[in-house]
Protein backbone atom coordinates (compact mmCIF):
# COMPACT_ATOMS: atom_id res chain seq x y z
CA UNK A 1 0.00 0.00 0.00
CA UNK A 2 1.59 3.14 -1.47
CA UNK A 3 1.67 6.56 1.18
CA UNK A 4 -1.16 8.69 0.32
CA UNK A 5 -0.82 12.46 1.08
CA UNK A 6 -3.88 15.00 1.10
CA UNK A 7 -3.47 18.76 1.54
CA UNK A 8 -6.43 20.66 2.31
CA UNK A 9 -6.44 24.42 1.57
CA UNK A 10 -8.84 26.52 2.70
CA UNK A 11 -9.54 30.44 3.67
CA UNK A 12 -10.66 29.91 6.42
CA UNK A 13 -9.94 27.17 8.98
CA UNK A 14 -9.66 24.22 6.85
CA UNK A 15 -12.68 22.45 9.20
CA UNK A 16 -14.85 21.89 6.55
CA UNK A 17 -12.22 20.11 4.18
CA UNK A 18 -10.64 18.01 6.93
CA UNK A 19 -13.66 16.41 7.56
CA UNK A 20 -14.51 15.55 4.06
CA UNK A 21 -10.85 14.34 3.39
CA UNK A 22 -11.09 11.64 6.01
CA UNK A 23 -14.98 10.62 5.18
CA UNK A 24 -13.69 9.81 1.33
CA UNK A 25 -10.35 8.85 2.45
CA UNK A 26 -11.67 6.41 4.84
CA UNK A 27 -14.03 4.88 1.95
CA UNK A 28 -10.04 3.05 0.73
CA UNK A 29 -8.45 2.79 3.78
CA UNK A 30 -10.87 2.78 7.04
CA UNK A 31 -8.28 3.41 9.27
CA UNK A 32 -7.05 6.18 7.73
CA UNK A 33 -3.38 3.96 6.96
CA UNK A 34 -0.36 5.14 5.81
CA UNK A 35 -2.11 8.63 5.06
CA UNK A 36 -0.99 11.90 5.46
CA UNK A 37 -3.52 15.25 5.55
CA UNK A 38 -1.82 18.46 6.10
CA UNK A 39 -3.72 21.61 6.21
CA UNK A 40 -3.06 24.55 4.85
CA UNK A 41 -5.88 27.33 6.53
CA UNK A 42 -5.84 31.00 5.80
CA UNK A 43 -4.95 31.17 2.48
CA UNK A 44 -5.78 34.41 0.93
CA UNK A 45 -3.32 35.49 -1.35
CA UNK A 46 -1.95 33.72 -4.76
CA UNK A 47 1.27 33.45 -3.85
CA UNK A 48 0.60 31.13 -1.19
CA UNK A 49 -1.69 29.27 -3.93
CA UNK A 50 1.50 28.59 -6.25
CA UNK A 51 3.38 27.44 -3.14
CA UNK A 52 1.15 24.97 -2.48
CA UNK A 53 0.31 23.64 -5.86
CA UNK A 54 3.82 22.90 -6.53
CA UNK A 55 4.50 21.37 -3.05
CA UNK A 56 1.92 19.12 -4.13
CA UNK A 57 3.34 18.19 -7.44
CA UNK A 58 6.52 17.86 -5.72
CA UNK A 59 5.00 15.41 -2.86
CA UNK A 60 2.45 13.52 -5.32
CA UNK A 61 -0.08 14.75 -3.06
CA UNK A 62 -3.99 15.15 -3.61
CA UNK A 63 -5.43 18.64 -3.37
CA UNK A 64 -9.06 19.56 -1.58
CA UNK A 65 -9.73 22.59 -1.48
CA UNK A 66 -12.92 24.45 0.40
CA UNK A 67 -12.22 28.55 -0.95
CA UNK A 68 -15.21 30.76 -1.27
CA UNK A 69 -13.52 33.36 -3.51
CA UNK A 70 -13.93 32.35 -7.04
CA UNK A 71 -10.88 33.92 -8.27
CA UNK A 72 -8.96 31.89 -6.06
CA UNK A 73 -10.58 28.62 -6.94
CA UNK A 74 -9.89 29.30 -10.49
CA UNK A 75 -6.39 30.03 -9.99
CA UNK A 76 -5.97 26.89 -8.24
CA UNK A 77 -7.83 24.89 -10.51
CA UNK A 78 -5.37 26.69 -13.51
CA UNK A 79 -2.24 25.57 -11.60
CA UNK A 80 -3.68 22.10 -10.82
CA UNK A 81 -3.97 21.53 -14.51
CA UNK A 82 -0.75 22.75 -15.35
CA UNK A 83 1.69 20.84 -13.07
CA UNK A 84 -0.91 17.50 -13.67
CA UNK A 85 -1.77 17.88 -10.08
CA UNK A 86 -5.02 15.70 -8.92
CA UNK A 87 -7.39 17.93 -6.68
CA UNK A 88 -11.25 18.31 -5.85
CA UNK A 89 -13.53 21.82 -5.32
CA UNK A 90 -15.67 21.09 -2.16
CA UNK A 91 -17.94 24.10 -2.26
CA UNK A 92 -17.29 25.64 -6.33
CA UNK A 93 -19.98 23.63 -7.25
CA UNK A 94 -22.05 24.00 -4.22
CA UNK A 95 -21.81 28.24 -4.27
CA UNK A 96 -22.60 28.14 -8.22
CA UNK A 97 -25.91 25.80 -8.31
CA UNK A 98 -26.98 27.93 -5.33
CA UNK A 99 -26.40 31.41 -6.72
CA UNK A 100 -28.23 30.01 -9.78
CA UNK A 101 -31.13 28.82 -7.76
CA UNK A 102 -31.61 31.90 -5.05
CA UNK A 103 -30.53 34.42 -8.33
CA UNK A 104 -28.00 36.21 -5.40
CA UNK A 105 -24.11 36.54 -5.42
CA UNK A 106 -22.73 34.86 -3.09
CA UNK A 107 -20.46 37.65 -0.53
CA UNK A 108 -17.25 35.50 -1.32
CA UNK A 109 -15.95 36.07 2.20
CA UNK A 110 -13.99 33.38 4.01
CA UNK A 111 -14.80 32.10 7.62
CA UNK A 112 -18.23 33.28 8.56
CA UNK A 113 -19.87 30.01 9.79
CA UNK A 114 -17.10 30.35 12.57
CA UNK A 115 -18.08 33.80 13.32
CA UNK A 116 -18.36 34.62 17.36
CA UNK A 117 -21.85 34.21 17.62
CA UNK A 118 -24.03 33.24 20.20
CA UNK A 119 -23.77 29.54 18.40
CA UNK A 120 -20.14 29.57 18.57
CA UNK A 121 -20.00 30.54 22.24
CA UNK A 122 -22.12 27.72 23.14
CA UNK A 123 -19.88 25.30 21.41
CA UNK A 124 -17.04 26.52 23.63
CA UNK A 125 -18.65 26.71 26.97
CA UNK A 126 -19.64 22.89 25.94
CA UNK A 127 -15.99 21.78 24.84
CA UNK A 128 -14.96 23.24 28.08
CA UNK A 129 -17.35 21.88 30.06
CA UNK A 130 -16.84 18.15 29.07
CA UNK A 131 -12.78 18.66 29.73
CA UNK A 132 -13.93 20.16 33.05
CA UNK A 133 -16.18 16.97 34.46
CA UNK A 134 -14.32 14.26 32.40
CA UNK A 135 -13.31 11.08 33.62
CA UNK A 136 -15.60 11.54 36.89
CA UNK A 137 -13.20 14.89 37.69
CA UNK A 138 -15.73 16.26 39.65
CA UNK A 139 -19.39 15.04 40.52
CA UNK A 140 -20.65 18.52 40.50
CA UNK A 141 -21.38 18.76 37.16
CA UNK A 142 -23.50 15.37 36.91
CA UNK A 143 -26.07 18.00 38.29
CA UNK A 144 -25.44 20.62 35.86
CA UNK A 145 -24.92 18.35 32.77
CA UNK A 146 -27.37 18.01 29.65
CA UNK A 147 -25.89 14.27 29.21
CA UNK A 148 -24.01 11.86 31.73
CA UNK A 149 -21.81 9.29 30.16
CA UNK A 150 -21.59 6.17 32.72
CA UNK A 151 -19.14 2.33 31.45
CA UNK A 152 -16.01 1.09 32.25
CA UNK A 153 -12.42 2.14 31.21
CA UNK A 154 -11.93 2.02 27.37
CA UNK A 155 -15.73 2.28 26.03
CA UNK A 156 -15.10 5.73 24.48
CA UNK A 157 -16.80 7.63 26.95
CA UNK A 158 -14.11 10.65 26.43
CA UNK A 159 -14.37 10.76 22.75
CA UNK A 160 -17.78 10.36 22.99
CA UNK A 161 -18.33 13.54 25.06
CA UNK A 162 -15.73 15.74 23.11
CA UNK A 163 -18.21 15.03 20.05
CA UNK A 164 -21.17 15.92 21.57
CA UNK A 165 -19.78 18.45 23.22
CA UNK A 166 -19.32 19.60 19.58
CA UNK A 167 -22.83 19.25 18.90
CA UNK A 168 -23.56 22.19 21.90
CA UNK A 169 -24.27 19.68 24.42
CA UNK A 170 -22.75 20.11 27.98
CA UNK A 171 -21.47 16.01 28.84
CA UNK A 172 -20.20 14.68 32.12
CA UNK A 173 -18.74 10.91 31.94
CA UNK A 174 -18.25 8.86 35.19
CA UNK A 175 -15.81 5.88 35.19
CA UNK A 176 -17.24 2.86 36.69
CA UNK A 177 -14.82 0.68 38.60
CA UNK A 178 -15.75 -1.93 41.54
CA UNK A 179 -13.32 -0.86 43.90
CA UNK A 180 -14.94 3.00 44.09
CA UNK A 181 -18.62 4.01 44.75
CA UNK A 182 -20.12 6.06 42.36
CA UNK A 183 -20.80 9.43 43.46
CA UNK A 184 -23.90 10.24 45.32
CA UNK A 185 -25.04 12.82 42.48
CA UNK A 186 -25.31 10.27 39.82
CA UNK A 187 -28.58 8.96 41.69
CA UNK A 188 -29.89 12.15 42.00
CA UNK A 189 -29.85 12.75 38.37
CA UNK A 190 -32.66 12.21 35.92
CA UNK A 191 -32.33 8.76 34.49
CA UNK A 192 -33.58 10.06 31.18
CA UNK A 193 -30.37 12.35 30.81
CA UNK A 194 -27.83 9.07 31.89
CA UNK A 195 -26.18 6.72 29.00
CA UNK A 196 -24.66 3.71 29.99
CA UNK A 197 -21.52 2.03 27.38
CA UNK A 198 -21.47 -1.21 27.49
CA UNK A 199 -19.27 -3.40 25.23
CA UNK A 200 -18.60 -6.87 24.70
CA UNK A 201 -16.04 -8.82 26.93
CA UNK A 202 -13.92 -9.82 24.09
CA UNK A 203 -13.78 -6.30 22.33
CA UNK A 204 -12.71 -4.96 25.58
CA UNK A 205 -10.11 -7.50 26.11
CA UNK A 206 -8.66 -6.54 22.88
CA UNK A 207 -8.74 -2.86 23.27
CA UNK A 208 -7.36 -3.09 26.31
CA UNK A 209 -4.47 -5.20 25.35
CA UNK A 210 -3.85 -2.75 22.34
CA UNK A 211 -3.97 0.28 24.87
CA UNK A 212 -1.41 -1.64 27.16
CA UNK A 213 1.35 -2.60 24.42
CA UNK A 214 1.24 1.09 22.97
CA UNK A 215 2.10 2.16 26.18
CA UNK A 216 4.91 -0.09 26.57
CA UNK A 217 3.27 -2.18 28.62
CA UNK A 218 2.70 -6.35 29.16
CA UNK A 219 -0.80 -7.43 27.66
CA UNK A 220 -1.44 -9.49 30.76
CA UNK A 221 -1.73 -6.88 33.19
CA UNK A 222 -4.83 -7.52 35.56
CA UNK A 223 -6.47 -4.79 33.43
CA UNK A 224 -6.67 -6.59 30.23
CA UNK A 225 -7.59 -10.00 31.62
CA UNK A 226 -10.72 -11.78 30.96
CA UNK A 227 -11.91 -12.13 34.55
CA UNK A 228 -11.43 -8.22 35.42
CA UNK A 229 -13.36 -7.60 33.00
CA UNK A 230 -16.10 -9.57 33.51
CA UNK A 231 -16.05 -8.51 36.96
CA UNK A 232 -16.05 -4.70 35.99
CA UNK A 233 -18.97 -5.14 33.66
CA UNK A 234 -21.20 -7.31 36.46
CA UNK A 235 -20.65 -3.90 38.38
CA UNK A 236 -21.79 -1.62 35.42
CA UNK A 237 -24.61 -3.39 35.03
CA UNK A 238 -25.41 -3.40 38.85
CA UNK A 239 -25.00 0.71 38.70
CA UNK A 240 -26.99 1.69 35.72
CA UNK A 241 -29.91 -0.65 37.02
CA UNK A 242 -29.50 1.36 40.10
CA UNK A 243 -29.56 4.32 38.15
CA UNK A 244 -32.48 2.98 35.48
CA UNK A 245 -30.56 4.47 32.51
CA UNK A 246 -30.51 3.90 28.78
CA UNK A 247 -27.65 1.18 28.00
CA UNK A 248 -26.24 1.58 24.61
CA UNK A 249 -23.88 -1.42 22.93
CA UNK A 250 -20.78 0.00 21.92
CA UNK A 251 -19.17 -2.50 21.02
CA UNK A 252 -19.16 -2.07 17.16
CA UNK A 253 -20.52 1.51 16.72
CA UNK A 254 -18.21 4.24 15.88
CA UNK A 255 -18.56 7.53 18.03
CA UNK A 256 -21.19 9.28 15.86
CA UNK A 257 -23.47 6.59 15.57
CA UNK A 258 -23.83 6.02 19.57
CA UNK A 259 -23.90 9.94 19.61
CA UNK A 260 -26.63 10.24 17.09
CA UNK A 261 -28.65 7.60 18.74
CA UNK A 262 -28.34 9.64 22.08
CA UNK A 263 -29.04 12.69 20.52
CA UNK A 264 -32.50 11.21 19.12
CA UNK A 265 -33.56 9.48 22.45
CA UNK A 266 -32.97 12.87 24.86
CA UNK A 267 -34.74 14.75 21.83
CA UNK A 268 -37.69 12.67 21.62
CA UNK A 269 -38.41 12.46 25.34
Amino acid sequence: MKKLRVFVVSDSVGETGDQVAKAVISQFRPGLEKTIIRRFPHIQSEELVRKIVCLAAKQKAFIIYTLVRQEMRALLHELCEKEKVHAADILGTALKSMAMFMEEIPLETPGIVHQLDDDYFKKIEAIEFAVKYDDGRDPRGLLQADIVLVGVSRTSKTPLSQYLAHKRYKVANVPLVPEVEPPDELLQINPKKCFGLIISPDKLNYIRKERLMSLGLNDDAIYAQHTRILEEIQHFEKIVAKIGCKVIDVTNKAVEETANEIIEYITNC
